[in-house]
């Protein structure tokens, strides 16, 4: 039997996921990291991206987060998430116009705070679009 580690992924709707994981990769503010069973303590800030929870059986859970912050402990790892999803109720129709409408607005900005959040926003459409990306090529391997 492997080492496993606790895994809970919650965003401000809820809990989305908990559970035991032998690996999690997330994509912290200074770049993917991945936490095994008895991982040295840390917290982070994530930015918009993938959290990949991977099982004894070698599976793996895809979810798409917009931000939150990381806690790791020895046993648990918490993901405290903006919003977070399960990769495949990823729209990506709805994600493509969401960055189409945040480069329409990047264009037209008039002010600083609409430039940030036009930024933020194409930001976030980005990120789920490369998080359904990688579950398409997941699926076809």
């Amino acid at each position: 039997m492997a080492m496993t580690i606790r895994v809970d992924i919650v965003s401000a709707e809820g809990a989305i996921h908990s559970g035991s994981a032998t690996m999690v990769y997330a994509t912290a503010e200074m770049g993917e990291v991945g936490i095994a069973p008895r991982h040295t303590a840390f917290i982070s800030r994530l930015k918009p991206g993938d959290v990949r929870v991977e099982h004894e059986n070698g599976n793996q859970d895809h979810f798409y987060i917009s931000g939150g912050m990381l806690e790791v402990q020895p046993n648990v790892v918490t993901v405290l998430a903006d919003t977070a999803i399960r990769a495949h109720d990823l729209d990506e129709a709805a994600a493509l116009e969401a960055k189409r409408r945040a480069e329409e607005a990047l264009a037209g900005q008039t002010a600083e705070f609409e430039y940030a959040r036009a930024q933020a926003e194409l930001a976030e459409a980005v990120a789920q679009l490369r998080a359904i990306e990688k579950l398409r090529k997941l699926k076809r391997s």
